[in-house]
């Protein structure tokens, strides 16, 4: 995929809504394209793993103690590793065949100190999270 179709996709994420495009270019350098099938496990609870991803295409299904969701294209997963390299929280596999950027925790760190928003933009996303959590009642 060019650097400018990265860019696109990037910027059709949330947490990257409000930055530049000159430092998207440099984040869209520094991902890797992934692929996953229909139940590949993308990431495991207890994992210490250092990296997120950025589904473009697909959905995937995140299982925690509490509750079980389906998410789907321009959702992060795993953005937590990136901010603090603990074992992962919940198990993700791929609910359908499922097309992610993989970025990882250094050129995450190197973005957010050259791009503040980017930070704010991942702050934002923990808070949505924390109230979604708060709202709705747990299921499974």
């Amino acid at each position: 995929m060019l650097t400018v179709e990265r860019v696109a996709r990037l910027r059709g994420v949330e947490l990257f809504a409000s930055t530049p495009d000159k430092v998207l270019a440099g984040v869209a350098a520094v991902v890797d394209e992934v692929s996953f099938e229909t139940g590949e496990v993308m990431m495991e609870a207890g994992a210490v793993e250092d990296w997120l991803f950025v589904v473009l295409v697909g959905d995937v299904t995140v299982i925690r103690p509490d509750r079980t969701l389906t998410i789907g294209a321009g959702s992060v997963v795993g953005e937590l590793a990136v901010l603090d390299p603990q074992p992962r929280t919940a198990t993700v596999t791929a609910a359908s065949p499922v097309q992610a950027f993989r970025l990882r925790k250094a050129a995450f760190d190197d973005a957010m100190r050259d791009r503040p928003e980017i930070a704010a933009g991942v702050i934002t996303e923990l808070v949505r999270r924390l109230r979604q959590r708060h709202e709705q009642p747990s299921s499974r």
